[in-house]
């Protein structure tokens, strides 16, 4: 955030859930920020951030294993309302002398049934059970002094607690999750009567004081802006350019990694809507350079990234621009997957945009998305006045092709994907489709299979469809394609693009799967 607090906020510590950030953007979605950190903030460091309450998520860990992460005992002596879920509800527990059963594993649907309304489970009737979601091996058996029970289930007897006489809270359940019919109320109880938030995180508010960080940040300076065509860079790009005007300065790389028509497409869009000066570059030769004979991921990664400043810091010398600074339209989830919030949680990939780029980079960054999920982007773009087909866009990775093309990238791989690709796209969108999915995309795989065509043998490409459904891209389910679709699109990818003749669609879900496949 800013040095000058603003909005109320919400604190959540991360125990290593894997719906840690669904419960930011839970909160969110109410209109109140937050911030997920580790639980080893101190003490000091949480009176300085003056969050109105603090929520501590769940995790994999039993409160009696060793060097398990816990909680200073003195937070629970603050004042500050805490809502502890799963994890952080048996470590309250743990912590105020109850009792933690340990060992009995649970997951699933459950019916709750709440004895006492109160402030956390206001508007609940206490004789209409309410179906919530469990996942835990550990559960509370009985709430510790001072505390008493607020709701209960067949198994358990303690499914919800409170304090007496402070606002600590603990729920057994996962409110955060879709499979908790009313968790969004219990969430909303908790941030508007106990901890007393006012619902101010709205895309206004966020543009006008984006706007003024960004002068405040730039100065007098000129700015570049890597400028990919996805929304999160437009988005970025407008925004700089709203708080410094023609100080701003958009680079448009062809890396050789790009959609078909993705350059032609953004050129004409900015050019003809934004007003903004746009540079087009043709690196396609240096890009392709970098990454050949690199296979691995995380070195594809940081190629790109390298070659990316490089290539922005030769361009702002011949534009006679003496850049200081480079916007990026890093997002919120970019942060979390790339660098651990050092807690439980672990680096999942790098993204090329947070970890993939030069330590000698000669820019200081720019990230004005940095706190916002991918829905929060699309709600600011459509407040800057964006055009819909920039706002509504697909998620497009900064490395582009470069890691859809699994293995060794050259070329005539990238040409075979590219083609794939742009027919995959263009079938969705005749079916109508293509709004109902967050994200689709195809993948050449590194591998060859046998086929028959035209009573021949061929051993060609393997082309792999991929299709989720998602709100943030932190979790994502596959999209279900009616068969016949996805048999047309599969039956025009093998008669029409060259060297391809096989085609697979992936069904896995995130997690265990992440949305790329690199």
């Amino acid at each position: 955030m800013t040095d000058t607090q603003i909005h109320d906020r919400i604190l959540i510590l991360d125990y290593g859930s894997q719906y840690t950030q669904l419960i930011a953007r839970r909160i969110r979605e109410e209109r109140v920020f937050c911030e997920i950190h580790p639980p080893t903030r101190s003490l000091e460091w949480i009176r300085e951030w003056k969050p109105r309450g603090i929520v501590l998520s769940g995790g994999p860990a039993s409160v009696y294993d060793a060097d398990v992460p816990s909680l200073d005992p003195a937070l629970l002596a603050e004042g500050i309302p805490i809502l502890g879920i799963c994890y952080g509800m048996q470590l309250i527990a743990r912590l105020e002398g109850g009792a933690v059963q340990n060992g009995q594993r649970e997951y699933g649907r459950a019916e709750l049934r709440v004895a006492a309304p109160g402030k956390l489970f206001e508007g609940f009737d206490p004789a209409e059970p309410t179906r919530v979601w469990c996942s835990h091996g550990d559960h509370v058996d009985e709430p510790p002094p001072g505390y008493r029970a607020l709701a209960s289930t067949a198994t358990l007897p303690v499914a919800a607690f409170g304090a007496e006489d402070r606002e600590i809270y603990g729920v057994q359940f996962h409110p955060e999750v879709a499979h908790t019919v009313r968790g969004e109320e219990i969430l909303s109880n908790f941030l508007f009567r106990i901890a007393g938030c006012h619902p101010t995180w709205t895309p206004g508010a966020f543009v006008d004081e984006s706007v003024e960080r960004i002068r405040e940040t730039a100065g007098e300076a000129q700015v570049i802006c890597g400028l990919s065509g996805g929304v999160d860079s437009s988005v970025a790009a407008v925004l700089v350019h709203r708080a410094i005007g023609d100080r701003l300065t958009c680079i448009f790389v062809d890396n050789g990694l790009l959609r078909k028509n993705e350059r032609e497409s953004v050129e004409r869009t900015f050019r003809r809507h934004l007003g903004i000066k746009l540079v087009v570059v043709d690196a396609r030769a240096e890009f392709l350079k970098a990454l050949e004979g690199i296979v691995d991921p995380e070195l594809k990664r940081k190629a790109i990234g390298n070659t990316f400043i490089r290539v922005f810091e030769q361009t702002a010398k011949d534009e006679g621009t003496d850049a200081r600074f480079l916007v990026q339209g890093t997002l919120y989830p970019d942060v979390i997957e790339s660098v651990s919030t050092g807690g439980p949680s672990v680096t999942i990939k790098t993204h090329h945009n947070v970890g993939g780029l030069p330590e000698d980079m000669p820019f200081a960054l720019i990230e004005p998305l940095r706190e916002l999920f991918k829905d929060e982007v699309r709600n600011v773009g459509r407040e800057l006045g964006l055009p819909e087909e920039f706002v509504g866009r697909h998620p497009f990775p900064g490395p582009g092709l470069g890691i859809r093309v699994l293995g060794e990238v050259n070329e005539e791989r990238l040409a075979v994907l590219r083609e794939a690709d742009a027919i995959y796209l263009e079938e969705i969108r005749e079916a109508g489709l293509y709004d109902e999915i967050w994200q689709a995309f195809a993948v050449l795989l590194p591998v060859r299979s046998v086929g028959v065509m035209g009573d021949g043998r061929t051993y060609e490409n393997v082309v792999a469809l991929r299709a989720v459904t998602s709100r943030d891209g932190m979790t994502a389910d596959w999209y279900p394609f009616p068969h016949d679709i996805l048999g047309r699109i599969s039956t025009r990818i093998i008669n029409e693009v060259k060297g391809v003749n096989r085609v697979t669609y992936d069904i896995s879900s995130k997690p265990p799967a992440t949305i790329e496949w690199e």
